[in-house]
């Protein structure tokens, strides 16, 4: 099966890959010509036979043409277009730089740099750029990849302003979430409320819902693409922000001109800082902060080779210390207590870009990546300055990543763009460890439980062809194969995917696509809020992968120029999803963690809706979704199926943006989603009489049987700038929650009557930007 499988792809691929005509080729870098920057997915064709190619992530492009005389186009979304006439007649390298558009009404913000919907092959695909993210009303004056990308179609935040992504009804552990390359398990900060991305170190956002390419594997759901800045190669420019809860720069340049550059960006949140002053420490004290730190340098060797470094560090902390003073038995006691929580990802990545000719270009990649968080706490007791009493409490839980791979870009002809490559990473799980340790009147105690370190083996290896297959018809094809080793369970998978277009008319297109995934890894999570207490843990021989099974279908129309409306349908199956068993916790109990959960199944579909704006002053989108997520497993809900934790029928958002001059603009985001499903009592029963006397006890009928009320709110935000003798001044001033909506954070029962907590009302924010 596998042998046809694979003969039947290489055929395919291969059924255009030669022609008697006469090709010759010509290739090279798109850069931003103001800062040497690699531009992603720049087009590159000719006009009269519209034959055409796609800059890679690395900005390289091979296009082959039959001899003759053409004039090239080199085109990206917010540039002006290059034309250059060239008589090909033999192989050419021609790397060409283009500048920012200087016409006001042609600027374009939404989607960013994307290659044309209509005739890009993917489907459920979409781009941002962090022009449109920071164009948009920021919370807190943090203005937020992950929040962005919840404001498309199909995508669904987890509650009250968390960054987390519940994308076609999966959970956040199917979100391969992919940062140079490099997978970050935990992309939140302060319990959910942002996310681990800095703005002024990105690049570019893309975002994959279905009809995955073959080269991402690993996780149900989604894709997230997210790629740095790399550095201006011509000249120094940087920015310092300064907002309510956090400042921020970033500076970038040449460290060579035109060989060696650099980019650097760092933000801190000085919450606890500004609390300080006004906290007692008699009372008692509370401190959080968070911090990131981007980092890249690249350096060109020759025109065959470059070499990049990048790495990020971030870190969560959150802690309280404080003293009682007392006196017992006519004796002076002080206690004191402190604890901490801290969590934290790192991602480094070296890679090596080299082109080996015209038509094939390779990437090699070492990486490094770990997530780890530490709970920690100790008290003490004191008699007359004498310690009496000694406890020291500590829970440690993370994984670490270590990875090798090698990608090739192969253009055959016009007709096929074929990626290939391998990929080896070792996995060390710490599902874990506790530590315990009292003296003084205590028992002496020491001790440490828990799960030793597993490690594991992944293999992957895929191939695939965007392949041009008539005037009309254009397909991404390929195949993902994986190997996973975990103690004595070995698994493996065969997973196909198609993601294919046909152009009815130069204003119309209709797209299907089909993917399977295979995830290896299952997150255990003890929150709703997005708490780093959420535990990856591999598969073993009792709890197996998660599978999923997607198919997708939709329609694309420009209706005039800058105007495309786009409608998908899809219909997802889940195999071997996991759940805690009723009352069960990670904590508390030594009891494998195998033996906590339930592997049961899930389904989603649905239909979205998607008119987006994309030229002009005013940019924007709007998005609609109609979906149903629901999970089944044989010992919850009575084996009956229920809906899943974030299940929302209708969802839908609007997004708008003006840019009125060089020196003002705002923007505005509406919201719109059905309430979460929750599990609440239908009703109180009394039991018989005990010796403590009656108490009424909770009865559940169903699970998530009850809808939070409906969520809905406003936020605006503007932009004031100025230029000033040595760069640009802009003031932000933002609004969340313009109406005051007192949205459903979670409801809970006091006594009979069911109350809800809400968590931000209308927050306005400012902040101070200097970029130079």
């Amino acid at each position: 099966m596998k042998t046809n499988l694979l003969s039947i792809l290489f055929l395919l691929m291969g059924t255009y890959a030669f022609s008697q005509t006469k090709n010759f080729t010509i290739s090279g870098y798109i850069t931003d010509a103001g800062s040497g920057e690699k531009l992603i997915n720049a087009n590159i064709y000719d006009p009269n036979t519209y034959k055409g190619a796609v800059s890679n992530v690395y900005g390289f492009y091979s296009l082959s043409l039959p001899e003759g005389d053409y004039k090239i186009v080199y085109s990206y979304v917010g540039f002006e277009n290059k034309i250059v006439e060239i008589n090909l007649k033999e192989d050419q390298v021609l790397n060409m730089a283009l500048d920012y558009t200087k016409s006001i009404d042609e600027v374009t913000v939404v989607g960013g740099a994307v290659t044309n919907k209509l005739e890009d092959s993917q489907m459920s695909k979409e781009v941002l750029t962090m022009e449109m993210v920071k164009s948009m009303p920021a919370f807190m004056g943090e203005a937020d990849v992950m929040k962005a990308l919840q404001l498309l179609p199909g995508v669904q935040s987890g509650s009250e302003s968390t960054s987390g992504l519940y994308v076609r009804g999966g959970g956040p552990d199917q979100n391969l979430i992919l940062l140079d390359g490099v997978p970050v398990y935990n992309a939140n900060h302060l319990f959910g409320f942002f996310s681990v991305f800095n703005p002024d170190a990105i690049k570019n956002v893309s975002l994959y819902k279905a009809g995955f390419p073959a080269r991402f594997g690993g996780r149900l759901s989604s894709v997230v693409d997210i790629r740095m800045k790399e550095g201006n190669e011509k000249e120094f420019h940087g920015g310092v922000q300064v907002g309510l809860v956090s400042s921020k720069f970033h500076l970038e340049g040449p460290i060579k001109k035109d060989k060696t550059a650099f980019h650097v960006s760092a933000r801190r949140t000085y919450v606890d800082a500004l609390m300080r002053p006004f906290m007692n420490e008699e009372d008692g004290v509370v401190g959080y902060y968070f911090y990131d730190l981007n980092a890249k340098v690249n350096h060109k060797f020759s025109e065959k080779d470059r070499l990049y470094l990048s790495a990020y560090a971030g870190r969560d902390k959150a802690s309280s210390a404080w003293n009682d003073d007392y006196e017992y038995d006519q004796n002076g006691y002080r206690y004191k207590d402190e604890s901490k929580l801290l969590w934290g990802n790192i991602t480094t990545a070296l890679r090596w870009n080299h082109v080996f000719n015209n038509k094939l270009f390779s990437n090699t990649t070492v990486t490094y990546s770990e997530y780890n968080f530490n709970v920690q706490s100790e008290s003490q007791t004191y008699k007359y300055d004498i310690k009496t009493d000694d406890v020291f409490y500590k829970y440690k839980s993370g994984i670490d990543d270590m990875s090798a791979k090698i990608e090739f870009d192969w253009y055959p002809n016009y007709t096929n763009n074929i990626k290939f490559g391998l990929n080896y990473i070792y996995h060390t799980f710490t599902p874990g460890v506790e530590v315990f340790r009292a003296s003084g009147d205590y028992d002496n105690i020491d001790q440490s439980t828990g799960d030793d370190p597993t490690n594991a083996q992944e293999i992957n290896t895929f191939i695939e062809d965007d392949i041009i297959l008539t005037d009309k018809l254009k397909a991404n094809v390929g195949l993902h194969y994986s190997m996973f080793s975990v103690d004595n369970s070995f698994y493996s998978s065969i997973e196909p995917r198609l993601s294919m277009r046909y152009m009815a008319t130069d204003k119309l297109t209709f797209k299907v696509a089909y993917s399977k995934m295979q995830q290896y890894l299952h997150l255990l999570s003890n929150s709703t809020i997005g708490l780093p207490t959420d535990l990856w843990l591999p598969v073993t021989d009792k709890v197996k992968p998660q599978i999923s099974h997607q198919v997708a279908g939709g329609v694309v129309y420009n209706i005039f120029p800058g105007y495309t409306f786009s409608t998908e349908g899809f219909y997802k199956e889940m195999q071997n999803i996991i759940e805690y068993k009723e009352g069960a916790s990670f904590f508390g109990s030594s009891i494998n963690w195998e033996e906590k959960v339930e592997s049961g199944d899930g389904k989603a579909y649905g239909v979205e809706f998607l008119l987006k704006k994309e030229r002009g002053k005013s940019t924007g989108w709007l998005g609609y979704t109609w979906s149903r997520s629901e999970r089944l497993f044989d010992n919850l809900n009575n084996g009956e199926w229920f809906p899943a934790r974030y299940d929302r029928t209708h969802d839908i958002s609007a997004v708008y943006s003006c840019k009125v001059s060089d020196k003002f603009d705002f923007g505005a985001t509406w919201v719109f989603g059905t309430g979460n499903a929750v599990t609440l009592p239908t009703h109180y029963i009394q039991p018989l009489p005990s010796s403590n006397g009656y108490s009424d006890l909770p009865y559940f009928e169903n699970r998530n049987n009850y809808r939070m009320p409906n969520y809905h709110r406003l936020d605006i935000g503007c932009n004031f700038h100025k230029k000033k003798k040595n760069g640009t001044r802009t003031w932000n001033l933002s609004i969340y929650n313009l109406y005051n909506r007192q949205n459903p954070f979670y409801l809970y029962h006091d006594g009979f009557s069911l109350k809800q907590v809400s968590l931000f009302p209308i927050l306005p924010s400012v902040s101070y930007t200097f970029n130079f």
